[in-house]
């Protein structure tokens, strides 16, 4: 347990419009479950927004805040939840954060947090993550950051998480840090969670859950799947890469999926192709070869085939803000 002797360790959680209430959960119940369990107050937190305003989530919840974020205020920790539109550059926050980061605290970085430190200059030369979506853009445009696709990466004062689970895995490690491994152990049995996977474990496109035991066949199919969607595998390599004749593995797919693997492997490198047509300014030739299709006008049949629109029109319905959710909450 906790040496008497600690020190209040201050967090401040910056949330920044269209975020994700799981990653601020992630980034926090942490905090309040160390000190139940201490029965010390381990930590102190804050959430803050840009101007002091209530911020809204993807979710359409909005949350209040503890005001607004001033760069000068002495915190030891700075967490940064971001959100889609925080890809994009925002000279005044960058500024404002590089200011923060001269009191050399800790900055961390959740989801598109990462993108926010990243354009304010404070991850270069350091190792980091983002959302396993948006790798290999993150890495495109930010060359001077050893960008890797793991769970979380805690590298010195610089500490990114790819999402809201490895988020909370990373609050658990600054737990273990600061205060040992029972606490962090008790912390985790608080939320009813095992922490089982390392912080370098590679970020899936497909979490397999349970499948990884009730069914390692289809489980190790998937994953071959999901590691080749530029140059798509044969099904034959898929099925040996699984030990087992593709008959089999097709009979597998069938049975847990309802699908073949064929249909089910198109269906991954498609719904990928959506999510980069989205989240990226890449063309639809680009996106067409970066998931492993021949030509742009096959891609766009798939994909027309497949969600029922364009390539072109399904950027851009995402440009289209989406409508307040109703019964919105504040808390």
């Amino acid at each position: 347990m906790p040496d008497p002797s600690f020190r209040t360790t201050s967090v401040d959680v910056l949330v920044l419009d269209q975020f994700s209430l799981m990653c601020v959960a992630a980034a926090i119940e942490p905090l309040r479950a160390a000190n139940r369990v201490a029965a010390q107050a381990l930590y102190r937190w804050r959430l803050l927004s840009r101007d002091g305003g209530a911020p809204s989530s993807t979710s359409g919840i909005t949350v209040a805040v503890d005001g607004a974020f001033a760069p000068d205020e002495a915190r030891d920790v700075l967490i940064v939840v971001g959100s889609f539109a925080a890809r994009t550059v925002d000279r005044g926050l960058s500024a404002a954060l590089r200011r923060a980061a001269r009191q050399r605290l800790s900055l961390g970085g959740v989801e598109a947090g990462s993108w926010v430190l990243a354009r304010a200059g404070l991850l270069d030369g350091y190792s980091a993550t983002t959302h396993w979506e948006d790798l290999d853009e993150f890495a495109s445009t930010f060359p001077k950051i050893d960008v890797r696709g793991d769970r979380f990466v805690m590298d010195r004062a610089r500490w990114t998480a790819g999402g809201a689970a490895p988020a909370l895995d990373m609050m658990l490690t600054m737990l273990r840090g600061q205060h040992g491994l029972p606490l962090a152990l008790n912390v985790a049995s608080v939320f009813i969670y095992d922490q089982n996977l390392a912080p370098s474990a590679p970020q899936p496109v497909v979490s397999l859950g349970r499948l990884a035991v009730s069914d390692p066949v289809l489980a190790a199919a998937i994953t071959a799947m999901q590691a080749h969607l530029e140059e798509p595998l044969p099904l034959s390599e898929v099925a040996a890469r699984s030990g087992v004749l593709l008959r089999t593995l097709q009979a597998r797919f069938r049975a847990q999926l309802g699908q073949s693997p064929h249909a089910y492997y198109l269906d991954l490198r498609l719904s990928a192709a959506k999510r980069m047509l989205e989240q990226s300014a890449a063309s639809v030739a680009e996106v067409a070869t970066a998931h492993g299709f021949g030509s742009a006008s096959a891609f766009a049949r798939g994909f027309r085939q497949r969600f029922r629109m364009s390539p072109l029109a399904a950027r851009a319905a995402m440009r289209v803000p989406f409508p307040p959710a109703t019964g919105r909450m504040t808390g």
